[in-house]
């Protein structure tokens, strides 16, 4: 895979840039706490239990964040694609050890951000701080409120329709069994849903 160091950071500056502007001292300085890497498909970011020091920014691909209960049943949290940053944010903030996987569904190129330098260059750059501010209010208070309304309130068919919305652009890109999971049911299950909204067309 072609890796443009130019154009993958220019790719982050761009998505950072999009929440707030970020200044051109503040990015040197992040851009040396940077590394970019590949991930295959099937490969695993990081693993259950594993403890992790990053937060990556998806440049090329898509991954899923998922965890196993003691059946051996996955049950898929999220999904991140280009210009998505993923994480154990929990585990980074509490230094504790990560109770999920993030896995590559597609061969991936990100960047990873050391999480211990991040916080350094938070307290020193005012532009980071209210870019980490304003990031973590969409995607992780919005947008995690507003899941764990849906699969406590919401039947599996209504949370469908709902994932065909949200999730339009990466539709093609996903297994039934990885669309299954994040909804909380059985590929059996969804393929009942699917085959009852077909019939009401």
């Amino acid at each position: 895979m072609n890796i443009d160091k130019n154009e993958i950071f220019a790719s982050l500056k761009n998505t950072m840039d999009s929440y707030t502007k970020i200044s051109e001292a503040t990015w040197n300085d992040f851009k040396n706490i940077c590394t970019i890497k590949e991930i295959k498909k099937n490969d695993y970011a990081f693993e259950l239990y594993d403890k992790v020091d990053a937060i990556s920014f998806v440049y090329k691909g898509l991954f899923r964040t998922f965890s196993t209960n003691e059946h051996g049943e996955e049950y898929t949290k999220n999904f991140f694609w280009e210009t998505r940053f993923y994480g154990p944010m929990v585990a980074l903030l509490s230094n504790t050890q990560n109770n999920s996987s993030v896995q590559a569904i597609e061969d991936s190129i990100v960047v990873d951000i050391n999480h211990t330098k991040y916080r350094e260059l938070l307290a020193k750059y005012e532009d980071l701080k209210m870019y980490h501010i304003l990031y973590l209010e969409k995607h992780w208070i919005l947008q995690k409120d507003h899941n764990t309304y849906a699969l406590v309130l919401e039947d599996a068919q209504v949370r469908y329709e709902r994932f065909l919305k949200e999730f339009e652009h990466i539709l093609s890109r996903l297994s039934q069994h990885h669309i299954a999971s994040y909804l909380g049911i059985s590929p059996t299950h969804l393929s009942r849903i699917r085959k009852s909204l077909k019939s009401k067309k």
